[in-house]
């Protein structure tokens, strides 16, 4: 393998040594898909295999909480690192620290994930795997030394073939890429990418077949009266993916509130396993109540609970799932356990569209016929559109899963008419909220895409010593003597930012030396008009540089202690460097 590493860079073009690596990035991604897919089934196989349809499983109380235990020590014992929220994490590598994600993440998300889900953890195995895919692309970019621009091209190029291994969606793995995770796209970068897609989609034929993830037979097809039904749908969904959004963010926030690891899987695990025993489809992935929708076998969906045998009431009970599963979702996470958002949005679409084909069909609204199997597979595209607000990706996602492109059509109309309807009330997907809130979320608007990648610390400069007050004036010029600037910063003992010095404003007494031993440092300091604090987003020193007169201002972090000093001049060419970086072809 070291042979590999010193051969390929020396060997090779740089545009051809990008393609072998996006190729290893890709066969790295589907192996750990298939990996991770074929450790849940096992293990959901060998608790649930033995479980009777006809009565509630008492089981069910306790599989979920050994899931998350276990899972929670495991992170907190073995791994010793947060790895929950994968694209968010993945989202804030690219942003803010230009595409390094740690190398445990290689390997620990589908571990955690493998026990939380195969035990009833009501998450989706996708996050985790994408992670794991972005994880692969950039330790080979920090094996391999490359620029923080390329190797946010490989971190994108891992995420997209995680997406396109784990549902055979080369398409939508690509289109992730571009509205999740907002790289934007060159035809160089778009032809990594694809090389990593196809790989990844390759190499899970090859290991399960070319079979869609979930069998559609279309029975019904698109007419033109169903555009209005359609976009009705698609409002639908988006309310749906707007109160799964925003109850998920609230119910985290609850749980952050608890640091003790036992009091978060108390509640977590309790509330998990007290919902997936009244409602079993909540166990897992919830793949297997897709399917049956799907197939037409809706009344297989109250199964293992104390529904069964009740067909009247299989609207109440899927309309039950609809508002609790946010809870057994975020439950999941913030009880200790590992996994994404991916699949309850699958699963949630699904329901939602079944649902609201069986009311509207109930109630013969404007005389439209909506069937019931489309529109669970509509549903489908509709909330991954609302909760990721990534349209493109929702169409082609359930097109490629299902092999229904037959209703592209219906599909696009659903997924813009959700995508509208959520960004209405919320501006950011379930993912970038929270690095929305903080300024440090990458977009497709150029100047602050560059503002994000950017770094303080890159810009501060450290070299230039510090006075103390009771220096003499004679003393601060023989320290300031060979230096090149003109601001030096006046600290205690402690290091706190007391005032600066600008020699321009004291040069006529810096002139006369019979003064050197009667003038003070602290006589002849002055207070900076403008502090940078470490915590500050680059937007804010942009903004505050823009309405100072000043070319040179002091940095301090919390505590005040003085760090550095930022220059305009610095800070504008590394814009311009960054600028130039982020747009080269």
């Amino acid at each position: 393998m070291k042979k590999l590493f010193l051969y390929l860079p020396e060997h090779l073009s740089k545009r051809q040594f990008l393609l072998v690596l996006s190729f290893i990035v890709g066969i790295g991604a589907a192996l750990a898909a298939y990996l991770l897919k074929w450790l849940i089934t096992t293990i959901e196989h060998l608790l649930t295999s033995g479980f009777s349809i006809t009565s509630a499983q008492g089981l069910y109380l306790v599989y979920p909480a050994v899931g998350i235990l276990l899972c929670a020590l495991f992170i907190k014992y073995v791994v010793r690192d947060d790895i929950g929220h994968g694209v968010v994490k993945i989202l804030y590598a690219i942003s803010r620290k230009q595409g390094f994600i740690k190398a445990h993440n290689c390997w620990s998300s589908v571990i955690a994930s493998a026990v939380t889900i195969g035990f009833g953890g009501s998450v989706g195995a996708e996050s985790p795997i994408v992670l794991t895919g972005s994880a692969i692309g950039s330790i080979l970019g920090q094996r391999f030394r490359l620029d923080h621009r390329t190797m946010m091209l490989l971190v994108g190029c891992g995420a997209s073939a995680a997406i396109a291994g784990i549902f055979k969606a080369p398409i939508a793995g690509l289109m992730f890429t571009l509205e999740v995770l907002m790289i934007d796209l060159t035809m160089s970068s778009l032809m990594l990418l694809m090389v990593s897609c196809l790989t990844a989609t390759c190499l899970t034929y090859a290991l399960t077949g070319t079979e869609a993830m979930f069998y559609f037979e279309l029975t019904n097809t698109f007419r033109v009266e169903r555009i209005l039904p359609s976009i009705a749908l698609g409002i639908f969904c988006g309310f749906l993916s707007l109160y799964f959004t925003r109850m998920m963010n609230a119910f985290e926030q609850l749980f952050s509130r608890f640091h003790n690891l036992w009091i978060k899987f108390a509640l977590g695990s309790s509330t998990l396993a007290l919902l997936i025993f009244l409602f079993p489809p909540l166990y897992g992935e919830g793949y297997t109540t897709i399917n049956e929708l799907l197939h037409g076998n809706a009344e297989a969906v109250m199964n293992n609970s104390f529904f069964y045998g009740r067909p009247e009431l299989l609207p109440t009970f899927l309309g039950l799932i609809l508002v609790v599963k946010v809870f057994a979702t975020t439950a999941t996470t913030g009880g200790g356990g590992c996994g994404g958002t991916f699949a309850p949005s699958l699963f949630l679409g699904c329901i939602g569209g079944f649902v609201f084909s069986n009311l509207w069909n109930k109630h013969e609204l404007l005389g439209i016929y909506a069937p019931e199997t489309n529109y669970a597979l509509l549903g489908m595209a509709g909330v991954m559109s609302g909760v990721f607000h990534a349209p493109l990706t929702g169409v082609f996602l359930i097109a490629e899963l299902t092999g229904g492109y037959s209703l592209f059509i219906p599909l696009m109309i659903v997924s813009v008419s959700s995508y509208l309807t959520i960004h209405a009330f919320e501006p950011h997907s379930i993912y970038s909220m929270r690095l929305a809130r903080k300024g440090e979320l990458l977009t497709h608007n150029k100047d602050n895409s560059i503002l994000t990648l950017m770094t303080l610390d890159a810009v501060v400069e450290k070299e230039r010593p510090q006075l103390s007050p009771e220096m003499t004036l004679g003393q601060m010029l023989q320290v300031v003597s060979k230096e090149n600037g003109n601001n030096f910063a006046v600290v205690n003992a402690a290091g706190t930012l007391l005032g600066v010095i600008n020699l321009q404003s004291i040069r006529k007494v810096a002139y006369r030396s019979e003064l050197y031993r009667f003038y003070s440092v602290e006589q002849l300091m002055i207070e900076p008009t403008i502090v940078l604090s470490t915590s500050d987003s680059m937007t804010t020193v942009m903004e505050k540089f823009n309405h100072a007169t000043i070319y040179t201002v002091p940095v301090v972090n919390a505590e005040r202690k003085f760090i550095g000093f930022v220059s305009k001049a610095r800070l504008y060419a590394y814009y311009r460097q960054i600028m130039k970086d982020f747009s080269e072809e």
